[in-house]
């Protein structure tokens, strides 16, 4: 009786997985698209900026463009959600791994953390203010002002 019930409740379990797949597998796109996006001065002549410059930008392990302008990052606040997805993408740390990064440098006298700037419209604001200036938002933010560059590996 049990093994037939068992049957039975098979196809009935296998069609629950399958939707819940269909419910979830197009959401997860969508997710990764939700992340960030990279904004400079709009005199920047950068279209692009390879990941690992922007990393050695953020950690200010560089501190000029290629085209011998000084670089300004400007980060997002601690606790922000876009901080957290450019800090695993970019950085390749968790946010608290960032900040015991600068609170060692800050220790060792080598550097300062970048400006800490509270949402993207304070980013936006403080990139189109600074020629030099590197920021990201979040993906939907509105960007006047500034231009938007592609971050490539």
């Amino acid at each position: 009786m049990t093994m037939t019930r068992s049957l039975r409740s098979t196809p009935f379990l296998l069609a629950a997985l399958l939707c819940g797949a269909l419910a979830f597998g197009p959401a997860a796109p969508a997710r990764a698209a939700e992340g960030y996006k990279v904004v400079v001065h709009p005199a920047n002549p950068a279209a692009t900026v390879a990941r690992e410059l922007l990393a050695r930008y953020f950690l200010k392990k560089a501190t000029t463009w290629p085209s011998g302008k000084g670089v300004t990052p400007a980060d997002q606040s601690k606790d922000a959600a876009v901080r957290q997805a450019f800090s695993r993408d970019v950085l390749k740390k968790s946010a608290a791994e960032v900040s015991a990064y600068w609170q060692q440098q800050i220790f060792s006298g080598r550097a300062v953390p970048p400006v800490e700037k509270a949402g993207d419209a304070a980013v936006v604001a403080f990139v189109a203010g600074h020629e030099g200036a590197v920021g990201y938002v979040s993906a939907g933010a509105d960007t006047p002002g500034v231009k938007v560059v592609q971050v490539v590996d």
